[in-house]
């Protein structure tokens, strides 16, 4: 489990998905683009929450890690989801600059 630390605010994630949020973050910052996931969450109560993350490029955001034993919310769908997108834009290619305008 991660602590995820975005607006004031700390909730308990898995590793895994912490790691793709923080990737799929990066790269929207890099894109000068935006999207929101929803990721179910652990709360300061241990309460289990959704939590919908708002990512672009004015994104803060850091995780830790923990010792916590309780057990990973399932993310599996919102993962998947950045993953995909991850795989999307890495596949991308970029324009040449040097062609633009070309005829």
């Amino acid at each position: 489990m991660k602590h995820v630390t975005i607006a004031d605010k700390s909730l308990l994630i898995g590793d895994a998905v912490a790691d793709v949020l923080v990737r799929y973050a990066t790269l929207l910052g890099k894109m000068n683009s935006a999207d929101n996931v929803i990721i179910r969450s652990i709360g300061i109560d241990g309460e289990e929450v959704e939590a919908n993350y708002l990512l672009n490029s004015g994104t803060v955001m850091m995780t830790e890690s923990t010792r916590s034993t309780l057990p990973e919310p399932d993310n599996a769908d919102a993962q998947s989801y950045m993953e995909d997108r991850l795989q999307h834009y890495e596949d991308y290619s970029f324009p040449d600059p040097d062609t633009f305008g070309a005829n």
